[in-house]
Protein backbone atom coordinates (compact mmCIF):
# COMPACT_ATOMS: atom_id res chain seq x y z
CA UNK A 1 0.00 0.00 0.00
CA UNK A 2 1.29 3.44 -0.91
CA UNK A 3 2.16 5.63 2.02
CA UNK A 4 3.39 9.21 2.07
CA UNK A 5 5.00 10.56 5.22
CA UNK A 6 5.51 14.30 5.46
CA UNK A 7 7.71 16.11 7.95
CA UNK A 8 9.27 19.49 8.58
CA UNK A 9 6.28 21.71 9.21
CA UNK A 10 6.07 24.00 12.20
CA UNK A 11 6.02 27.56 13.47
CA UNK A 12 8.35 30.20 12.12
CA UNK A 13 8.60 33.96 12.11
CA UNK A 14 8.38 36.00 8.91
CA UNK A 15 11.64 35.82 7.01
CA UNK A 16 12.43 32.43 8.43
CA UNK A 17 12.94 29.10 6.69
CA UNK A 18 11.58 25.61 6.84
CA UNK A 19 12.30 22.46 4.90
CA UNK A 20 9.54 19.98 4.19
CA UNK A 21 10.17 16.36 3.31
CA UNK A 22 7.87 13.72 1.93
CA UNK A 23 8.93 10.10 1.70
CA UNK A 24 6.90 7.64 -0.35
CA UNK A 25 6.85 3.94 0.34
CA UNK A 26 5.03 0.91 -0.99
CA UNK A 27 5.61 1.89 -4.64
CA UNK A 28 7.23 -0.46 -7.11
CA UNK A 29 6.90 1.76 -10.18
CA UNK A 30 8.89 4.90 -10.97
CA UNK A 31 7.31 8.06 -9.61
CA UNK A 32 6.53 10.59 -12.32
CA UNK A 33 5.60 13.88 -10.72
CA UNK A 34 6.28 14.80 -7.11
CA UNK A 35 4.93 18.02 -5.74
CA UNK A 36 3.61 20.16 -2.95
CA UNK A 37 0.23 21.79 -2.63
CA UNK A 38 -1.19 23.90 0.16
CA UNK A 39 -4.54 24.90 1.57
CA UNK A 40 -4.74 28.11 3.55
CA UNK A 41 -7.68 28.76 5.90
CA UNK A 42 -10.78 29.58 3.89
CA UNK A 43 -9.09 28.97 0.55
CA UNK A 44 -8.89 26.17 -1.97
CA UNK A 45 -5.92 23.90 -2.25
CA UNK A 46 -3.33 25.26 -4.68
CA UNK A 47 -0.16 24.09 -6.32
CA UNK A 48 3.02 25.31 -4.65
CA UNK A 49 5.63 23.47 -6.71
CA UNK A 50 6.11 20.24 -8.55
CA UNK A 51 8.90 18.42 -10.27
CA UNK A 52 9.03 15.75 -12.94
CA UNK A 53 11.21 12.72 -12.73
CA UNK A 54 13.40 14.29 -15.38
CA UNK A 55 14.00 17.37 -13.27
CA UNK A 56 11.62 19.97 -14.70
CA UNK A 57 10.29 22.26 -12.00
CA UNK A 58 7.15 24.33 -11.82
CA UNK A 59 6.41 26.98 -9.17
CA UNK A 60 3.46 29.09 -8.19
CA UNK A 61 4.14 32.76 -8.85
CA UNK A 62 3.70 33.53 -5.18
CA UNK A 63 6.65 31.36 -4.14
CA UNK A 64 8.95 31.80 -7.13
CA UNK A 65 12.42 32.77 -5.95
CA UNK A 66 11.71 31.86 -2.33
CA UNK A 67 10.91 28.14 -2.45
CA UNK A 68 12.95 25.36 -4.03
CA UNK A 69 11.68 21.89 -4.79
CA UNK A 70 14.02 18.95 -5.12
CA UNK A 71 13.75 15.19 -5.11
CA UNK A 72 15.83 12.11 -4.51
CA UNK A 73 14.60 9.36 -6.79
CA UNK A 74 16.70 6.75 -5.01
CA UNK A 75 14.76 7.48 -1.83
CA UNK A 76 11.38 8.30 -3.39
CA UNK A 77 11.53 11.55 -1.44
CA UNK A 78 10.64 15.10 -2.37
CA UNK A 79 11.73 18.21 -0.50
CA UNK A 80 10.55 21.79 -0.34
CA UNK A 81 13.00 24.36 0.93
CA UNK A 82 11.03 27.42 1.97
CA UNK A 83 12.92 30.65 2.56
CA UNK A 84 11.79 34.19 3.28
CA UNK A 85 8.52 32.89 4.62
CA UNK A 86 5.57 35.26 4.84
CA UNK A 87 2.39 35.12 6.92
CA UNK A 88 0.46 34.38 3.73
CA UNK A 89 2.43 31.14 3.39
CA UNK A 90 0.55 29.82 6.42
CA UNK A 91 -1.29 26.70 5.31
CA UNK A 92 -1.44 22.95 5.47
CA UNK A 93 1.07 21.62 2.96
CA UNK A 94 0.35 18.38 1.14
CA UNK A 95 2.68 16.14 -0.76
CA UNK A 96 1.36 14.67 -4.02
CA UNK A 97 2.87 12.03 -6.26
CA UNK A 98 1.85 10.40 -9.52
CA UNK A 99 2.97 7.03 -10.79
CA UNK A 100 1.54 4.86 -13.58
CA UNK A 101 -2.07 6.13 -13.69
CA UNK A 102 -2.36 6.75 -9.96
CA UNK A 103 -2.17 9.77 -7.69
CA UNK A 104 -1.48 9.71 -3.98
CA UNK A 105 -1.62 12.45 -1.38
CA UNK A 106 0.04 12.82 1.98
CA UNK A 107 -1.95 13.68 5.11
CA UNK A 108 -0.55 17.21 5.25
CA UNK A 109 1.76 19.14 7.53
CA UNK A 110 0.99 22.51 9.08
CA UNK A 111 3.17 25.53 8.37
CA UNK A 112 2.44 28.64 10.39
CA UNK A 113 4.24 31.92 9.83
CA UNK A 114 3.47 34.34 12.62
CA UNK A 115 4.60 37.80 13.57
Amino acid sequence: QVQLVESGGGLVQPGGSLRLSCAASGIIAPINNMGWYRRAPGKQRELVADMTRGGNRNYANSVQGRFTISRDNTKNTVYLQMNSLKPEDTAVYYCRITFLSSTSWGPGTQVTVFS
